[in-house]
């Protein structure tokens, strides 16, 4: 079931509006407060230590090296203004990873569905990055099953022998099929070559 979206969430927020001094900026700044976020705007870069819970950037003027962060790795939502909608533009705003936008010239509405919209997607895309990073955890740790599985039939075991004995290893101590397929492959792989004087 889906939670009613409450503006009490956004109440408190911090939103920085990275933009060079604009009418926009205070239209901006009025809706932000309107709603009960602070609000700070500067130009032409953030600071390094600032994390605000929203960014407001500037894709008409804006440049990569603003961003302390690469491409597309924003650590909070993010929300285009775009006056210009020349592609080169909204290409460089994609690629920056923006979450909603704002058309300019802004006026007295807009900026709260951003706020949602961008927050929506935001975590939307922090869950399917998390989703995608335990995908790849399970992977390699199915290769490194069938890699231990395939250095005990090189000793000599089928392999329903193989995978009998990784079993019985990682039930004897409890702990995960790749887990015991690392300490298999542990004690099979060669030691480093120890390189004597000549």
């Amino acid at each position: 079931m889906n939670r009613a979206i409450n503006i009490l969430d956004l109440v408190g927020a911090h939103a920085v509006i990275l933009h060079r001094p604009h009418p926009t900026v205070a239209a901006i700044e009025r809706q932000l407060a309107a709603i009960g976020l602070s609000a700070r705007a500067c130009w032409p870069e953030l600071t390094a230590d600032e994390t605000p819970h929203f960014l407001f950037f500037d894709v008409d003027t804006g440049f990569d090296a603003q961003f302390p962060w690469p491409a597309g790795q924003s650590p909070m939502p993010l929300i285009a203004l775009i006056g210009s909608e020349a592609p080169g533009r909204i290409e460089w705003s994609l690629a920056r990873g923006a979450h909603a936008q704002l058309l300019k010239p802004v006026g007295d509405n807009g900026v709260y569905s951003a706020l949602l919209i961008a927050r929506a997607t935001f975590a939307a895309q922090e869950r399917l990055s998390a989703e995608i990073g335990g995908l790849r955890d399970r992977l390699a740790g199915r290769e490194t099953v069938v890699r231990a599985v395939m250095a005990l039939v090189a000793q000599g075991l089928s392999d329903e022998e193989a995978f009998a004995k990784l079993r019985r290893l990682a039930t004897d101590r409890r702990e995960s099929f790749e887990a015991a397929a690392e300490r298999v492959l542990a004690r099979v792989s060669p030691p480093p070559v120890q390189r004597g004087r000549s």
